[in-house]
């Protein structure tokens, strides 16, 4: 067993050190909270040797208010999360409620004309077929 000498002050923050929490605590943390509530929406992107299939996870959002743009290799979903019209107090809010986008880079030709989309038990799938010209050839090689 040894014995360690207690130094309150080493144990005290220095003036930096406070100053680099409170900004962490009011503006970096809540940064991930307000993208989350406000501005973000969580996908799953796959691909397949004829698709993309992103699948946007929108519980509680009707089919009518998600809107799904395609411009070149970008792809926009947005939509609203409408909040109950009930006169109440919350003791504890973790729903997200309100506008949603996200917007996606492909980096791969599609042929936008050609996508579906469904929607099922709160889950959008949308399926864009690949561009023609980028799908994976197979040539045969003749004897001679």
């Amino acid at each position: 067993m040894s014995i360690t000498r207690w130094e309150p002050f080493k144990e005290m923050l220095t003036l930096r050190q406070a100053m680099d929490r409170l900004f962490e605590d009011s503006f970096v943390r809540p940064a991930r909270y307000w993208n989350e509530a406000g501005a973000s929406l969580p996908l799953d992107v796959s691909t397949t040797k004829d698709a993309i299939i992103i699948r946007a996870f929108v519980p509680g959002v009707k089919p009518d208010d998600v809107e799904i743009t395609v411009e070149g290799t970008t792809v926009t979903i947005r939509g609203e999360t409408k909040a109950p019209q009930e006169e109440v107090t919350y003791l504890l809010q973790e729903q997200r409620y309100g506008a949603f986008a996200r917007s996606l880079d492909l980096a791969i030709p599609t042929q936008a004309d050609k996508a579906e989309a469904s929607f099922e038990n709160g889950v959008l799938t949308l399926t864009i077929p690949k561009a023609e010209e980028i799908k994976p050839k197979v040539i045969k090689v003749k004897s001679v």
